[in-house]
């Protein structure tokens, strides 16, 4: 069985319609308007093996906020509705990734309550197009709407483009363990029989 979802956002600020397949190969067709976040979604799809559509229509005359705020609550979104009832699943996800001189963990609980627990210094207001104080953002709104417990930390900085895209990557390899299917686990993983 397919774990996909659809979902669609319009509001004064965005217009956003995304497509999400937790069980893909790793194939993406994005369109954010923001180039390097555009970057950033790519190297999520393939690391994590999902495959995603996003198309953005955003108020980038303002600035990059609502554009990367937005995707992150509809992503957020088509994640909780991707993952289902969460029988089967690991619920736990971790991963330790390296980029170059930069190292980040990121940890995922998809138990059903959301908080952000986020430490990483970035060193310019900008990555090409993208602020980088967007970063911190985008995360919060996944953890809240697809209600998850994440924490993404830098363990060794260096250059900003390599922490970001190695927050990204580790965060797909991360829910791609804790999405992922343990034929041990017959119902969900909870003392308390729900998630």
């Amino acid at each position: 069985m397919t774990r996909e979802a659809t979902v669609e956002r319009n509001t004064k600020e965005t217009k956003i319609a995304i497509k999400l397949n937790l069980d893909g190969s790793g194939k993406s067709c994005l369109d954010t308007g923001v180039g390097f976040f555009d970057h950033m979604l790519d190297g999520f799809t393939r690391h994590g093996l999902f495959d995603l559509d996003i198309k953005v229509k955003g108020d980038l005359q303002v600035d990059d906020h609502h554009t990367i705020e937005d995707t992150g609550i509809v992503l957020g979104t088509a994640i909780k509705e991707a993952v289902g009832d969460k029988k089967g699943i690991r619920r736990y996800g971790s991963c330790i990734l390296p980029m170059d001189e930069c190292l980040v963990l990121c940890a995922i609980d998809l138990g059903g309550r959301p908080y952000l627990s986020f430490e990483g210094a970035f060193t310019s207001e900008k990555i090409g197009d993208m602020s980088t104080e967007m970063v911190k953002e985008f995360f919060y709104a996944i953890s809240y709407t697809a209600a998850m417990n994440l924490h993404i930390k830098v363990l060794t900085p260096g250059n900003n483009h390599h922490m970001a895209e190695a927050m990204f990557k580790s965060f797909a390899k991360a829910l791609d363990m804790a999405a992922a299917y343990d034929p041990r686990i017959t119902d969900v993983l909870s003392t308390k029989g729900s998630l």
